[in-house]
């Protein structure tokens, strides 16, 4: 089954398209199941608002247009209701009500080792190695939560890092993050919006190949996603296919689909 569980849309301030667009692409390049994994909004303190993701007061809005979407196309292709989170300990009972309310699955994004709102983006942060294996200790204690279905783009810390900058600490850090992973049974992604910034000459740091290089000798479950903010990116079937052909070159274990509880 043809599969893509990372979907974003306007409402994450990056964004661009109309959701039922996000459906229509993904009827159009062969996708039987689609699944919208729009950035997760957190209740901040003090009055602390994000630029890269929704706010509380979109939510009720995002809900109501998947559920819409998933009437709209019943039958004709199948749609999740999902969110890409990070793992914010101080915040935990929040994705607990959000899961009990309705949301079907989360996918571990971990753009920021704690909270948003007094972090550095680990982008940034990984610049350096203690950043690193500050992202690697975040990254597995989210793993370890169970609250994740698979992690989003592994190799973030090399962000901005070339593959030549992939040091011991980068080295440790994987080896951190596929082990948790492997024992939690969760797939890894292998990024596809990165995958097309690096085929266009737009260094993205990831998918990184010394990470996947390094990686292999876990033998991690591999999920492709296309981190989709733009319908055309569902939509170019030669991307999926190259990513593809990329993943198993390297050997590794496919899966296309996750399983959910209905």
């Amino acid at each position: 089954m043809k599969a893509n569980y990372h979907t974003h849309t306007v409402r994450c301030q990056h964004a661009m398209g109309r959701d039922e667009d996000y459906v229509r692409a993904a009827l159009e390049a062969g996708f039987e199941e689609l699944g919208f994994s729009d950035h997760m909004p957190w209740p901040f303190g003090g009055g602390f608002v994000s630029s890269i993701r929704m706010g509380m007061a979109d939510l009720p809005g995002y809900i109501a247009s998947v559920h819409r979407l998933q009437g709209a196309y019943a039958g004709r292709i199948r749609i999740r209701l999902g969110l890409e989170s990070e793992y914010f300990p101080r915040y935990r009972d929040h994705m607990l009500r959000l899961r009990d309310g309705g949301i079907s699955y989360y996918i571990l994004g971990q753009h920021y080792a704690d909270s948003e709102e007094d972090n550095p983006y680990v982008g940034i942060e990984c610049m350096t190695d203690e950043g690193v294996l500050r992202y690697a200790e975040s990254t597995v204690r989210a793993i370890r939560t169970g609250l994740f279905c698979y992690v989003a783009h592994p190799d973030l810390f090399m962000r901005h890092r070339d593959d030549g900058e992939f040091s011991p600490a980068c080295e440790q850090a994987t080896d951190m993050i596929c082990q948790a992973a492997r024992e939690a049974d969760m797939p890894l992604e292998y990024n596809l919006l990165g995958l097309q910034s690096g085929l266009r000459g737009h260094f993205r740091g990831y998918p990184s190949k010394p990470f996947w290089q390094y990686a292999k000798k876990y033998d991690n479950t591999v999920i492709l996603g296309t981190d989709a903010h733009d319908p055309a990116l569902l939509a170019d079937t030669s991307l999926w296919e190259t990513g593809r052909a990329e993943v198993t070159g390297m050997g590794y274990r496919l899966t296309e689909n996750l399983k959910m509880e209905e």
